[in-house]
């Protein structure tokens, strides 16, 4: 899976065309850790998306500001280049499978999990 990084953004938008579906991450939140496998393995992502991680690790990443990126995991459906839906993690809780099922089923193309 490929990661994205600051230098692949301008400012709130992806500099790739097409569906991307981003889970922006961090190796030290054990959120991220626990979410990982979930992001990896589900199946309702639209056939046409690409998954990708995006590493915040760094959390002088600009990447925090121009997302509005409060806390991680936080995945994010970007349509060539513009972010059109997310769902944000929760403090202290992270992100369910539960919830994954439902953000990407809410999109146009999407299908139940």
């Amino acid at each position: 899976m490929e990661t994205v990084s600051a230098r692949d953004f301008v400012e709130d938008r992806l500099g790739r065309p097409g569906r991307w579906i981003v889970d922006f991450t961090a190796d030290w939140c054990p959120y991220c850790r626990a979410f990982l496998p979930t992001f990896l393995g589900a199946r309702g992502v639209p056939a046409h998306a690409t998954r990708a991680l995006g590493d915040v690790t760094d959390v002088d990443s600009p990447l925090w500001e121009s997302l509005a990126l409060d806390v991680v995991p936080t995945v994010v459906c970007f349509d060539d280049g513009r972010p059109v839906r997310r769902l944000d993690g929760v403090l202290g809780e992270g992100l369910s499978g539960e919830a994954l099922d439902r953000f990407l089923a809410k999109l146009p193309g999407g299908r139940p999990g």
